[in-house]
Formats: structure tokens, sequence, C-alpha cells
């Protein structure tokens, strides 16, 4: 799947998560850059991901994650 499809299916999965779209989708993105994610809202993104791209992560890839950029990697790793 190509990176930017992966990147658009975040944004959607963002927006729905927390109610809101007032951030831009780019692999330096964190979520300290993003008003209302926080520790909940990341878990339901998560799970929200992994119900959307049909896959699962285990809890020591989500540690290693720095930004969208390495998310987007990762499910693109999961997806190949």
């Amino acid at each position: 799947m190509e990176i930017q499809v992966i990147k658009d299916k975040i944004g959607k999965v963002l927006t729905t998560v927390l109610e809101h779209d007032n951030f831009e989708i780019h692999d330096e993105l964190t979520a300290t850059d993003v008003d209302g994610w926080d520790s909940l809202s990341h878990m339901m993104i998560i799970t929200k991901i992994e119900e959307h791209f049909s896959i699962r992560f285990k809890l020591r890839e989500l540690n290693k994650l720095k930004n969208l950029g390495s998310l987007v990697a990762l499910i693109q790793s999961k997806l190949n």
C-alpha cells in the first residue's frame, strides 16, 4: 500500500477519534502536536488503526514509535 494512502487513512482515524481536523499530517507529527491527543485517545487511535488496516501491533512495536512517520513505516511493513 502506498505511503500517502496509509497517511490519508490515519488522518481519517485521527479526525474521527479526536473529533477535529486541526492538524497537518506529516512524518514528524506527534501526539503533543495535536489538541486532545492524550493517553486515552492514543489507545483509541491505535485500536481504530488496527481495525482499519486489519493488523495487530505488539507492545514493543508501539513503544518504539517516535512519530507518524514511524507509525506509517510499521503499518506498511505489516501489510507487506
